[in-house]
């Protein structure tokens, strides 16, 4: 009996469908909406006649200084979120016990066990002038905690939803170097520092770039974070798309924003790209030279 061998391809076609459903298609209706416009007090949207007007609403200096504040959040957040992930990660994936590496990523997953929102409203609680926080610093002469609803209690609370999204991918980096790459580094004259720079870093350096993705996309459009903790003072994009969309019913102007935040994103995340690539550059020709030197 002849088998049917089926294109390699196929098994891929669901992946395709599920992305081009639900995440494809919403972003052209999304971009679709931004060329409308609000048809009258209680409609939501209307295309009928097609402009770029709400973009130019957006293009103004109060939403310019707004989508500021989302990128100076989401750039300091997502270093945040490596500086402290970082040495974690390394000495879960490295140094901790290998018997006791379960734990410690159950450890680090326990704040995903409860609902964002909920975790949040904690913080906020905790950050308040009345909290425990606030009166044990009170108690020891300290004056009262005054950081709720401004920008750096909006960048703690980020720091604190997204940073296991950056240990995850980085423990995953780190332990795939292995221990025998290691030891042959050192075996061959490289102190722990020079392992650490040339060897350990550079194959960890994929799970780096996957972890400032997971943290940096959906931290840009956080608003729940922002509406919690920041409140006027701490406002980002994803409040105001929201606001647009549930509140003033302006579905354009909503999309608008959304794009807007969207080619942002992208825009920013090639820069940052770009950037790396040049750092990189003198490190890889380095590399290269000291190669080409030992061939000869």
């Amino acid at each position: 009996m002849r088998r049917i061998r089926l294109p390699g391809f196929l098994l891929a076609v669901p992946a395709w469908l599920w992305l081009l459903a639900f995440f494809v298609a919403p972003v052209l209706v999304v971009f679709w909406y931004s060329f409308g416009y609000k048809p009258g007090l209680f409609g939501t949207h209307a295309n009928d006649v097609l402009s770029f007007d709400r973009y130019a609403e957006v293009l103004t200096p109060t939403f310019f200084d707004t989508f500021w504040n989302t990128l100076w959040i989401g750039v300091s957040g997502t270093v945040l979120c490596f500086v402290i992930g970082a040495p974690v990660a390394y000495w879960m994936a490295l140094k901790a016990p290998a018997h006791r590496r379960g734990l410690l990523l159950a450890l680090v997953l326990v704040p995903f066990w409860t609902n964002f929102l909920v975790r949040t409203i904690g913080w906020m609680v905790l950050l308040s002038p009345e909290g425990w926080i606030s009166t044990a610093m009170q108690a020891i002469g300290f004056d009262p905690l005054d950081v709720l609803y401004t920008r750096p209690a909006v960048l703690f609370g980020v720091v604190y939803n997204y940073l296991p999204l950056m240990i995850l991918p980085l423990f995953v980096a780190f332990d795939r170097v292995e221990l025998p790459v290691r030891e042959a580094s050192q075996d061959l004259g490289a102190g722990k520092w020079r392992t650490f720079a040339r060897i350990t870093f550079p194959l960890a350096r994929p799970g780096i770039v996957v972890g400032a993705l997971l943290v940096y996309i959906p931290l840009m459009g956080d608003y729940i974070t922002a509406t919690v903790l920041g409140g006027a003072k701490g406002n980002m994009v994803g409040q105001l798309v929201a606001s647009q969309f549930q509140t003033a019913q302006n579905w354009a102007l909503g999309s608008a924003m959304a794009v807007m935040l969207i080619l942002v994103i992208l825009l920013s995340v090639v820069v940052l790209a770009g950037a790396l690539w040049l750092i990189a550059l003198p490190f890889r020709m380095r590399n290269r030279i000291t190669l080409e030197e030992f061939a000869s």
